[in-house]
């Protein structure tokens, strides 16, 4: 135990950290989504499926590497994700035609995959009782997508776009460097070994692969693993899509220039971030089905308030923090609940199955959202959709949750 708490610190504070690099990698499109619809002059559907392409990596992705963290640990996959996301982020910046940013935007999805292998990582460094909150502060790494909104736009603006992505690629460099140097994979951690008998062979390959597909198996078959994968689908979906098509929105609604749009995204992200520590913190206290009442509940509120399309910053600002709180607050509360229900060595494996449900629940609005805006001008029903979504997940949560 003294050993655990030794590392508690450092290695989540590590952990934290390449999680909003990565984040920052995967969220590169979304803040200049605007200069890209005027460049290469893109309708509001194409500029859609352009922010949401990484999303589709970012979150199948989480699956074959939630096994691999069972299998390897999280202090190396954290640094292959950091190290290969390099090559993405330098062809986006290069990329000078709409096909090829697809392309690469799709390939932009692997450092979104990281969440995959921070919660098990993390998970296994702090006692059951503590692990919401470990899992709530680790989770403000997606902090990443803020940096990414205040950030990207400015630094486009000093070193043009091939410059800016070139930097991040060096960021991500160095945080993979830092990770191998500097973390350390809980003692408490064992690797999730291949079963005996295997017919495969006894190389470190085989053996990842030997586990991998029965590992899987059994995370499917774990009624928790699909409740939680529904919940986050709809509290971290609702944080990606708004976070990455949020400066379309803006721009196409109100107005704001590229910076000023990202400067907001960035104050939606942060109360995102703040309140998903908040979250965990909370389930450790109160459990994690009445945060997840009080996150669903607020959102369907504030969907409903912008229904009624709100003149800019207030009511429309402060409604769109208030959403990014309760999605966050959601998002905390639902990795409380995957602690509770699944046991250690399988959170890798039902957090990859868990991360990319959420990432898909965030791939999908910024297409409907598109879609809805080309068709009517506005973004009514797609507020309406969303809170229909979070009303129905409140109605699960407590059908399936009241008892605990």
């Amino acid at each position: 135990m003294s050993e655990l708490r030794k590392g508690q610190v450092s290695n989540l504070a590590l952990a934290t950290a390449a999680f909003a690099v990565t984040f920052w990698a995967w969220n590169l499109i979304g803040p200049l989504s605007g200069s890209y619809s005027r460049q290469l002059g893109l309708s509001p559907t194409q500029t859609s499926l352009l922010v949401a392409i990484p999303v589709v990596v970012g979150a199948l992705g989480r699956i074959p590497v939630g096994v691999l963290t069972d299998r390897l640990g999280g202090r190396r996959m954290f640094a292959v994700i950091c190290f290969v996301s390099i090559v993405p982020v330098l062809f986006v910046g290069w990329s000078g035609s709409y096909g090829w940013l697809l392309f690469w935007g799709f390939l932009l999805g692997i450092p979104g995959t990281s969440f995959a292998v921070g919660i098990p990582f993390v998970n296994a460094w702090y006692e059951p009782a503590r692990r919401g909150f470990a899992t709530g502060v680790f989770g403000a790494g997606m902090g990443g997508t803020a940096l990414s909104s205040f950030f990207t736009p400015r630094l486009v603006e000093v070193f043009g776009r091939a410059g800016a992505h070139v930097l991040m690629a060096a960021v991500l460099a160095l945080m993979g460097v830092v990770m191998l140097a500097g973390s350390r994979d809980s003692p408490a951690w064992s690797p999730l070994r291949a079963s005996a008998g295997s017919p495969l062979g006894s190389s470190a390959g085989s053996a990842v692969g030997a586990s991998a597909l029965p590992g899987m198996r059994e995370a499917v078959r774990i009624k928790a693993t699909w409740q939680c994968a529904f919940l986050y689908a709809v509290t971290f979906g609702g944080f990606v899509a708004f976070s990455t098509y949020l400066p379309t929105l803006l721009q196409n609604v109100y107005r704001f220039a590229q910076t000023d749009a990202g400067l907001r995204t960035a104050g939606f992200s942060i109360a995102a971030v703040l309140s998903r520590p908040l979250g965990g913190a909370l389930s450790d206290r109160i459990g994690p089905v009445r945060v997840l009442f009080a996150a669903l509940g607020g959102t369907v509120v504030m969907a409903l308030v912008l229904v009624l399309r709100p003149p800019p910053e207030v009511p429309a600002g402060v409604s769109f923090v208030l959403m990014a709180f309760f999605l966050g607050l959601g998002t905390g509360g639902v990795f409380a609940l995957v602690a509770r229900l699944v046991e250690a060595s399988r959170v890798g494996t039902v957090t990859g199955l868990v991360g990319a449900a959420g990432g898909l629940g965030g791939y999908f609005p910024p297409l409907v959202m598109g879609v809805v805006f080309t068709a009517t001008g506005a973004y009514t029903v797609g507020y309406l959709l969303l809170a229909v979504t979070a009303l129905a997940a409140l109605t699960y949560t407590y059908r399936a949750f009241r008892t605990l």
